[in-house]
């Protein structure tokens, strides 16, 4: 794939990511078994939904021009697999939980891979 095609390619993902991101909220009142880790009210959920919310807004804002802000995508490549390889360990761990593993640890996963297959690897 040529540079640029990629880079055109990795502002999608970036505007898609932060989108998915900003859906988080939504997404744990439709489906809490795959997304919310709490049921009825949990300051954690307010506070994740803070931090995503957060990184939605800077993911989209990437967008404009990635490689100005490398050193984010990578945050949220690294932080992603970090945050989904330990939900699934919980979901397999904790009762009640394997929702997570059709929900958000894919998502999570699939994030990052994509991210990381397209993302620049320093800033040129």
């Amino acid at each position: 794939m040529k540079f640029q095609d990629r880079i055109g390619a990795l502002r999608v993902v970036l505007v898609l990511s932060g989108l998915a991101c900003l859906s988080l909220y939504p997404l744990m009142i439709v489906w809490p078994s795959g997304w919310a880790w709490h049921v009825g009210h949990s300051d954690y959920s307010l506070m994740i939904v803070g931090i995503y919310v957060t990184l939605g807004v800077f993911l989209i804002r990437a967008a404009r021009d990635p490689q100005e802000h490398v050193s984010l995508i990578w945050f949220a490549v690294w932080s992603s697999v970090v945050h989904g390889a330990i939900m699934a360990i919980q979901a397999i761990t904790q009762p009640g939980q394997i929702g997570h593993l059709f929900g958000d640890v894919p998502a999570l996963l699939f994030v990052a891979a994509l991210l990381a297959a397209l993302a620049p690897r320093r800033k040129a």
